[in-house]
């Protein structure tokens, strides 16, 4: 079982991603209440119970806001909402790579302002040039992310569950189409 765990601050705020199994201690401590389960199962000898999907902690606890984005390829392909740059297609993470706008041959530095997601296809065509040089144009400039916790929260989960969303979405845009017109 390797069930993931939402964890959120007294304030319903996402904070972090913990192993199912550390959100049991910290209910255990009664330092937090299970708000969502997953569907799967733990048993024990005496009993079973659900897995914790969503906990939320008793007490607030204060969070470094302006926390600077770490810069890693998942955090690179999340920014550019894993969309090639160059084709303006998006792709799995297994068909994406990364691609130094001002090749590292040429001085280009590996850093938030020079590192764009790319396709295979469209990063063999642009090669060690420049985007100019190549005739592709860029979808967007790259530039470093500012603090989200969309980025500190679905950094390597591949499929939000479910009962994360209205924790996760709450600043999403709405769909304002009415359902069966």
């Amino acid at each position: 079982m390797t069930a993931q765990t939402l964890l959120l601050n007294a304030t319903y705020e996402p904070i972090d991603v913990v192993h199912w199994q550390r959100a049991m201690v910290l209910w255990a401590q009664n330092k937090v209440e299970i708000v969502a389960t997953h569907d799967q199962e733990a048993h024990s000898v005496s009993f079973t119970f659900k897995l914790p999907s969503v906990v939320r902690l008793l007490r607030y606890v204060r969070t470094k806001r302006r926390q600077a984005v770490q810069f890693t390829r998942a955090n690179i392909y999340t920014r550019d909402d894993y969309t090639c740059q160059y084709c303006r297609k998006q792709f799995p993470t297994d068909e994406l790579t990364f691609d130094h706008v001002v090749p590292v041959a040429r001085g280009g530095q590996r850093s938030w302002e020079n590192i764009t997601t790319c396709c295979v296809t469209c990063n063999r065509r642009k090669g060690s040039r420049t985007p100019e040089e190549a005739g592709m144009a860029l979808l967007r400039h790259p530039s470093r992310p500012h603090y989200s916790p969309i980025f500190r929260v679905t950094m390597g989960i591949r499929r939000t569950p479910e009962t994360w969303r209205d924790y996760l979405y709450w600043n999403a845009a709405l769909d304002e189409t009415p359902e069966n017109v």
